[in-house]
């Protein structure tokens, strides 16, 4: 029989979803489901139609955890490591560098290289009961995946820091508190509507002006300067302006003005 697919891909319209789909084994980042996770990415991330791209975890126990444990076990020589620590990272950075907003939606714990998949997404929408964990340091390792970085942007350098060295599960509410997290919801039937609710403005926005906004945010993250970054929102300014879709925005406003 084979194998199922690790990995759940779903589009549905302008919403592309992806869902790591081991419950059974805590969701975990092998291989395949990386593999699996970057090239639905690269195939979708360019479609025009797109507006939204969504990442979860099957069931309601984890997010996602680290990578295989047996898979890793072959894993001994600082090449193998380095070698490893690449293909994670190029997985990730196909999050990072998705031209459409990227949401989190933790329906269960987010830990070690979960954490930093959930990181490395745009948005995190966390439900109540459940915590986000860099806790790599109780296998005597550090974070692999360019998540520490994306960690310390996020909450701080003392705070990341704090994660990191004290192993912490942080709760939803204290993630929301240090802006970790965008939105906690009370329980897991509540979450897909809260989902629907959080990116229904995204959807009506046009492709040009999400990845002006995507890209402006990205520019920082990556430590790009003030001018660069500069130069890419006029950039993005001046090719949404002259789009027909801001045109057509401007004949609507116009029409509600007069009917006002």
């Amino acid at each position: 029989m084979a194998e199922p697919n690790p990995l759940r891909v779903e589009r549905d319209g302008a919403i592309l979803r992806l869902t790591v789909d081991r419950p059974e084994r805590h969701n975990p980042l092998s291989m395949a489901v990386l593999t699996a996770l970057r090239e639905a990415l690269l195939q979708h991330a360019h479609d025009p139609a797109l507006r939204c791209v969504i990442v979860t975890g099957a069931g309601e126990r984890y997010f996602a955890a680290g990578g295989d444990v047996l898979e890793l076990e072959a894993v001994r020589s600082e090449d193998d490591a380095r070698l490893m620590s690449d293909r994670g990272r190029t997985v990730l950075d196909t999050v990072r560098d998705c031209p459409v907003p990227v949401v989190a939606v933790l329906n269960g714990d987010a830990i070690g290289g979960g954490s930093e998949l959930a990181v490395a997404c745009d948005f995190r929408l966390m439900r109540e009961g459940t915590h986000i964990g860099f806790i790599h340091g109780r296998l005597a390792i550090t974070s692999a995946w360019g998540g520490g970085p994306d960690l310390a942007s996020l909450v701080g350098p003392a705070r990341a820091l704090r994660m990191m060295s004290r192993c912490e599960l942080v709760p939803a509410q204290t993630a929301l508190a240090w802006g970790l997290a965008d939105l906690v919801v009370p329980d897991a039937a509540a979450m897909p509507a809260a989902v629907d609710e959080f990116i229904a403005p995204i959807l009506r926005q046009t492709r040009a002006a999400l990845t002006g906004a995507v890209e402006q945010t990205r520019a920082l993250r990556r430590g790009e300067p003030y001018r660069e970054r500069r130069e890419i929102e006029q950039r993005h300014f001046v090719q949404a302006w002259v789009h027909e879709d801001h045109w057509a925005a401007v004949e609507r406003f116009k029409a509600r003005k007069r009917g006002a």
